[in-house]
Order: C-alpha cells, then structure tokens, then sequence
C-alpha cells in the first residue's frame, strides 16, 4: 500500500458519518428506554397506592 493510497483512506475514513450516526441512536435508544421506565415506575406505584386505598375501603366498609 503505497503512502498515498494509506492517506486517501484514511481521509475516507474520517469523512465517513456511519459511526457517528449509530452513537447517535443508541443515545437516543438509552434516553427513550430511561423515560419509558421512569413512567412504568412511576405507574406502577400509582396502581399499587390506588389497590391499596380500594383494599382498605372495601375493607372499611365490610367492618374489618
């Protein structure tokens, strides 16, 4: 591989935008997974206060 040819390459390989873009979505992949279990944690504590208020009605009204 001559000297030139080894530059040329190297110059393709710095213009090439492939790598870039794929950090790029997996940033976004990251962020997306983050938020969506952030809101089924937080879902899943609203179920389980609302379950636990209901039990304790039902409970309340039943005289137990």
């Amino acid at each position: 591989m001559s000297l030139l040819s080894f530059k040329q390459k190297f110059s393709d390989f710095l213009d090439e935008e492939d790598a870039a873009t794929a950090i790029e979505y997996a940033v976004m992949l990251a962020l997306i997974v983050a938020v969506c279990a952030g809101a089924v944690s937080g879902l899943a504590n609203a179920t389980k206060d609302s379950f636990t208020n209901s039990g304790d009605a039902i409970a309340g009204a039943m005289g137990s």
